[in-house]
């Protein structure tokens, strides 16, 4: 169980860090995203390379979450970072601003025996689905990734299928996390 958890957060400890380091990449003013790490011409740039976007929100502070009767869209309102504001933490939904690759992650956490997972939807169509079945009890979880190429106006949410559970409080065990890679 200690193992289990350890991992977890080690995968989300690896996740914040590459989401650090994008951060600080984007906001270099002598580079930009499109520009294969080149400086940017003196004449300007496209304002798509120029666009940052990124965003990680816990789930809750309540503790356990679920299960539903229903698939249930979860609203993930504990904004960490959410540079460029395309997640919206009222919906639970991120809404690409550019046609774009993205990167999503997220990581879920539960401690009771049952099912545990989530869907990751791109405009109401299931993309990943990630699971764990909590057989001895204690903390286990469940990650997964996956880099979309979105257009501008496509949304992205991640929901709780019915009868599942998921687990968060003030130390952020579930997140939901995404930044834009490059603009096309």
């Amino acid at each position: 169980m200690e193992s289990r958890l350890a991992d977890g957060l080690h995968i989300t400890t690896a996740l914040e860090v590459r989401l650090k380091v994008s951060e600080e990449y984007l906001e270099t003013e002598h580079t930009a995203p499109g520009w294969g790490g080149a400086r940017r011409p003196s004449g300007g740039t496209p304002a798509a390379a120029q666009l940052k976007v990124a965003f990680s929100a816990g789930l809750t502070d309540s503790g356990v979450l679920g299960p539903f009767d229903e698939e249930t869209t979860l609203v993930f309102s504990k904004t960490i970072t959410n540079i460029g504001r395309a997640y919206n933490q009222t919906a639970g939904v991120f809404t690409a601003p550019v046609r774009g690759l993205y990167f999503f992650s997220f990581t879920a956490e539960d401690y009771l025996k049952g099912y545990m997972g989530l869907h990751l939807y791109r405009n109401n169509q299931p993309i990943v689905f990630s699971l764990d079945l909590n057989t001895h009890g204690g903390y286990a979880s469940t990650s997964g990734g996956v880099a979309l190429q979105l257009e501008s106006g496509d949304g992205v949410r991640l929901s709780l299928p019915t009868s599942y559970r998921l687990y968060d409080d003030s130390r952020n065990l579930s997140i939901f996390s995404d930044f834009l890679l490059v603009p096309l």
